[in-house]
């Protein structure tokens, strides 16, 4: 992303986020300035008033007690029902503004995943969703609030110190400015370097974390566990100390604020006490110009704090853009997706090469998978097997040779109306931290009690489920580990996602190692019912396993991103090439 030192063009772009919800801004800024001009008035009457009624009595004279009175106890309400007020108001706006970000963001990731997603660590990518994201509320709530109430409230009330002396609204005013534009702009320098670094410390200590948790198995057998923990702690001291210098630069605007608002009371009292003795301002209203100076300095006291928030939104917020501005791996047709005329797919000199790559990872692979037709593709790891799965669910774009569905291009069919058409079982099928139905129920979240069973039992895992007190309510806490879920094995959170693909009815089944982590008894009953399930579908199986292979029409030899051999199993585990790759011996 370009650099944008000062920000402008971020903040122009959160602004235009924020639009939705102006009217929620309006409301709280309305709020927040109802709220200023009650504590205002209430000190400026309260000072006006015992004044005044000390002058009176020393005069001997009567007054008017009753309109002051209700006037302080009436500001005094205000005051305290609008910073009520206020809290409901802008917290409400706060929190819609979130759950828009959180949604914006999450819709402009699914184009992402999976290719584009990969540069980031996941603890990154979970700072940026959450902790970024929550970083954003100071724009509102912190900082537009705040600013635009300093800056309404130093109009009127120049407004209304001109009524007594131009010369007095002129001082206030400029102090004014001082304290909540100068300290303001200087503490937003002071603290935005610090800002940044504190948002990239922060990220990189939740990554650090993730990866503490998730490899400390690893680090405790390598006894590593001592480096990974004075890591942690070094990250942890130098956040610490950056925050320090936030606060320090906090301490010092605030101090500056307070040096600000009794040099602008000495230039009030000095202007005005001539007046006093010249006859132009009556004596209480003396004690109502110093005290409403000195509350004045309420409406700006905000400011520094509001400029350090802004330069840590806007670190947050170039993180995200940085997110939502990544091209997607391929990208969306303009137009709709045309109707396949059958469900074949036609792969002729297909090529991929990931950025940085010395050699493709595909290079002129040429595969038909007809419906009905079952092709296992068989290779060592990085032989470009899974490229090729990522290709064919348009995750990526080939960089040469075509895809065709149906008799159109790949290219020419939307993400989601071509996955419409195809079932995946991959080596890292996910499952939620949900019930198992709701797991199955993501595939088709239409389909019965009698589907789900049906497509459970295909899978070898309907007895299981049974047997669990819950059945399909059972809570899972993900394909092995949860927080309050069931921990499932590897075999069983396959069979899962077996199901899942079972479920989906989809006219293409894409399989890469579907029977990972099964014993030979079920991955035999699983064989017999995807061979029924596939009748009449396209098969296409990334596979080791000779049960598998010796069941498919063909098998392709991927090596090196190329297809090195092709046949039948018979006929080419009589060769040299698939038992190498099998780890047999040949003809066995």
């Amino acid at each position: 992303m370009s650099r944008d030192p000062g920000g402008p063009r971020t903040l122009a772009r959160l602004l235009r986020l924020l639009a939705p919800f102006r009217g929620w801004v309006l409301v709280g800024l309305g709020a927040s300035l109802l709220t200023l001009l009650g504590a205002l008035t209430l000190m400026a009457t309260s000072g006006w008033f015992i004044a005044a009624m000390a002058t009176a009595g020393a005069a001997g004279v009567a007054m008017n007690y009753f309109t002051p009175a209700a006037l302080i106890r009436g500001s005094a309400i205000l005051r305290t029902a609008g910073r009520y007020g206020e809290r409901v108001l802008t917290h409400e706006g706060t929190f819609r503004l979130l759950a828009h970000l959180r949604v914006w963001i999450y819709r402009h990731l699914e184009p992402l995943a999976p290719a584009g997603l990969e540069r980031l660590h996941s603890g990154d990518l979970l700072s940026r969703m959450r902790a970024d994201v929550d970083a954003l509320e100071h724009l509102y709530l912190r900082t537009l609030v705040p600013l635009g109430t300093a800056a309404v409230a130093a109009v009127l009330l120049a407004a209304y110190l001109a009524r007594y002396d131009g010369a007095i609204a002129l001082l206030v005013l400029g102090m004014l400015g001082l304290a909540g534009g100068a300290i303001p702009l200087w503490t937003r320098r002071l603290g935005e370097a610090p800002g940044r670094r504190a948002v990239a410390l922060e990220s990189g200590l939740r990554a650090a974390a993730v990866d503490g948790v998730q490899g400390l198995p690893e680090a405790l057998v390598y006894g590593a566990e001592g480096a990974q923990a004075e890591r942690f702690d070094a990250r942890s001291a130098e956040l610490a100390a950056v925050q320090v210098r936030l606060g320090q630069g906090g301490g010092l605007a605030q101090a500056g604020l307070g040096l600000c608002a009794h040099l602008a009371l000495w230039g009030v009292l000095l202007l005005a006490i001539p007046l006093v003795r010249a006859g132009g301002l009556a004596p209480p209203d003396l004690a109502l110009l110093a005290l409403l100076t000195l509350a004045a300095f309420e409406a700006v006291a905000p400011l520094p704090g509001a400029m350090l928030h802004l330069g840590t939104a806007l670190a947050a917020a170039r993180r995200l853009f940085d997110l939502v501005d990544t091209p997607a791996a391929a990208l969306e047709p303009s137009g709709p997706s045309p109707t396949p005329s059958g469900f074949g797919l036609e792969v002729r000199g297909l090529r991929f090469a990931y950025p940085g790559a010395q050699a493709p990872a595909l290079d002129g692979v040429d595969l038909d998978l007809r419906p009905g037709r079952r092709v296992a593709v068989v290779g060592p790891s990085g032989s470009g097997k899974s490229t090729l799965l990522a290709l064919l669910l348009r995750f990526r774009t080939p960089d040469g040779g075509s895809i065709r569905l149906g008799g159109h291009d790949l290219a020419a069919y939307r993400g989601e109306d071509l996955r419409r058409h195809i079932a995946l079982v991959s080596q890292h099928s996910h499952l939620f931290h949900a019930s198992l139905r709701d797991n199955l129920l993501l595939a088709r979240p239409d389909a019965t009690q009698a589907e789900l069973a049906a497509a459970c039992r295909i899978a070898q895992i309907e007895d299981w489920i049974e047997s669990l007190p819950d059945g399909f309510d059972t809570w899972v806490g993900g394909s092995g580990a949860g927080e309050t879920g069931m921990r499932l094995s590897g075999g069983e959170a396959r069979r899962i996602a077996v199901a899942r693909a079972v479920l989906r009815d989809a006219p293409i089944l894409l399989l890469d190692e579907p029977t990972e982590g099964l014993d030979a008894e079920s991955e035999r009953a699983l064989l017999t019912a995807l061979g029924t399930l596939a009748e009449g579908r396209s098969l296409l199986m990334v596979t080791h396993r000779p049960v598998w292979l010796a069941a498919m029409d063909e098998v392709l030899v991927l090596e090196a991103g190329r297809v090195s051999a092709r046949g039948t199993y018979a006929e080419l585990i009589a060769g040299e090439r698939l038992p190498r790759l099998l780890g047999l011996a040949a003809g066995g």
